[in-house]
């Protein structure tokens, strides 16, 4: 049994700017996994942070937490348009990932948000909330333990799974569906339809394809994700989440890519690369496993 000193030692790990951000990662992760009002209060303190990838990362977190409590900061984060895109967004998926019906109006109001990373993951909540409405709670469990924006797809097959995935004419939710199946499916084929969705569809896609790919782990995938990480015309959410993907394949492959991306001019790649490294480091299974501590934890290995 964990004890109120050791949440708050943990808390003031995580809350504190002069600690290396792979540590303030690792203490948000052990508070995720510690679940309660306690670790929901320092998660929360730390929205006033100056780094958009630890705030989107909170807002991860209270959302795969799955407890109402969290509800009230998330909706005053989706709110604030002084907070960057991807955490506005990070914010408005996690209100979809808990599920509860009560925000249901607000999420719609922000389907129509100017910004259209927020827009489009608002749309997706609201289709996941009243997918949990007529269906009568959540998908069954599936082989892995994160909370998804969709459900997985029925359909298992990899050539209709892929055409659902990159037929842009389709809606988004159906397309997410058809990503998380493919997802579920798993192996060489699975990685590179979905690796395909790489150059397709929006940003808020691409880097939910992204997402996947690291927690699918598959080795093929590792080219795409390695050039879309080079692309700096590329949007930046897209970039950081291909890159916690490589640290979460975690092959000799990777290595060289996320080093050379460590001084990228944008400072949200720069930190992923961080993070993605700390991953590479401890997928081996040694003091923290980020494999399982981050990527397993936050998807089963977003």
């Amino acid at each position: 049994m964990v004890t109120e000193q050791e949440v708050e030692a943990i808390g003031r790990m995580l809350v504190d700017p002069k600690q290396p951000l792979h540590t303030r990662f690792r203490a948000l992760f052990t508070l995720r996994g510690l679940g309660g009002p306690g670790a929901i209060a320092w998660i929360s303190q730390a929205f006033g942070d100056d780094s958009a990838l630890l705030k989107h990362e909170l807002a991860y977190c209270l959302g795969q937490m799955q407890d109402a409590r969290a509800i009230p900061v998330l909706v005053a984060v989706l709110q604030d348009t002084h907070q960057e895109p991807m955490v506005r967004h990070e914010a408005g998926e996690a209100l979809g990932a808990i599920g509860d019906p009560q925000v249901l109006e607000l999420l719609k109001e922000y389907s129509s948000d100017p910004v259209i990373e927020v827009a489009e993951t608002c749309q997706l909540a609201v289709r996941r909330l009243e997918w949990l409405q007529q269906h009568g709670g959540e998908p069954a469990a599936g082989p892995y333990l994160s909370v998804d924006p969709a459900p997985p797809a029925e359909e298992r097959d990899v050539g209709r799974l892929r055409e659902v995935l990159l037929d842009e004419s389709r809606p988004l939710f159906e397309r997410y569906r058809a990503m998380f199946a493919l997802r579920n499916v798993g192996g060489e084929a699975a990685a590179l339809a979905l690796a395909e969705g790489l150059c397709c569809g929006s940003a808020l896609f691409r880097h939910e394809v992204g997402y996947v790919l690291g927690q699918l782990q598959h080795e093929a995938a590792v080219p795409q994700l390695a050039a879309a990480l080079a692309r700096h015309a590329e949007n930046p959410m897209v970039r950081h989440e291909c890159a916690e993907a490589l640290g979460a394949i975690a092959r000799p492959s990777c290595l060289a890519t996320l080093q050379a991306h460590t001084g990228d001019p944008e400072r949200v790649v720069r930190e992923s690369c961080e993070v993605a490294l700390d991953m590479y480091k401890h997928e081996s299974g040694l003091a923290f496993q980020y494999a399982d501590g981050l990527e397993q934890l936050r998807a089963a290995p977003s």
